[in-house]
């Protein structure tokens, strides 16, 4: 009697390959990840309700990649660059749109939030031709790294110090405060594991400079989805039940009296 497919694919994953492993995980994780962001929402106040939607698209839209990421990566022990970077160009403008729904209280305007995916787009681009169209040559690897890094920068530097840090100093919350730099911690060490596999596929610095297998592009791409994108809604879903716990200690305090108000003897 034939194997169950899904039994099949488990019997083909070797024990020594982490990245088959890292697929796996990354996929399970990514969903629990989904149906907890989706589960959670009604247990939010309203206007954190889209924030945390749009976190359980991030995860669901890449549960659903790597998916299929895992099943081309046991058949072909290659690295599905394409389904890679369908996944990133759908979820990577969704991370930048918390941004926006973050600070929109505070005046964003619509503009941040298609400048903040400009940029996203840049850098997936440029990544892209410089990881999909590589002739194996250094060169070419670190021009489109470098043109790719651009986006990143406009980013890193608007979550840090640019328009999002200002909006979100202006709230006057300490909440979303908080939230805002925990995101821009996100994207200044976790987005940072990305250029590390990058360098690792053929003519990249670590792969010519070191001898990194180009095989670890994988490996280190999974680590980095997981920690980013499970990452990014739960920061989001503190803030929301932090703003709610918040609102609640603040109904149950005790109103000072007005002047003229007789206190009961």
């Amino acid at each position: 009697m034939a194997a169950p497919l899904f039994l099949a694919e488990m019997l083909d994953i070797r024990v020594d390959d982490p990245i088959a492993f890292t697929f796996f995980t990354g996929y399970m994780a990514m969903l629990a990840a989904s149906v907890f962001f989706f589960a959670e929402r009604s247990a939010v106040e309203g206007k954190w309700k889209l924030s945390l939607l749009v976190s359980g698209l991030i995860t669901g839209i890449a549960a659903v990649h790597y998916y299929y990421m895992r099943d081309y990566y046991l058949a072909t022990q290659q690295t599905p660059t394409a389904l890679r970077y369908i996944d990133w160009t759908l979820t990577v403008p969704l991370m930048c749109v918390e941004f926006y729904l973050l600070t929109k209280a505070a005046g964003a305007k619509i503009g941040l939030l298609w400048r903040l995916i400009a940029a996203s787009v840049l850098m997936l681009v440029a990544g892209y031709i410089g990881e999909a169209f590589t002739d194996g040559s250094t060169f070419h690897s670190v021009l489109w790294g470098s043109i790719s890094t651009v986006g990143y920068v406009y980013i890193l530097y608007t979550a840090w110090y640019g328009e999002v840090a200002q909006l979100a100093k202006s709230t006057g919350d300490e909440i979303v405060i908080k939230g805002i730099r925990a995101l821009g911690w996100f994207v200044l060490v976790g987005w940072a594991i990305y250029p590390i596999g990058y360098m690792c596929m053929k003519g990249g610095w670590l792969n010519t400079g070191l001898g990194w297998e180009a095989s670890s592009v994988d490996l280190f791409y999974n680590i980095a989805d997981v920690i980013n994108k499970i990452g990014f809604g739960l920061v989001i879903y503190g803030i929301a039940v932090s703003g709610k716990s918040a609102a609640a200690v603040n109904e149950t305090m005790p109103t000072a009296p007005t002047k003229g108000t007789t206190l009961p003897a």
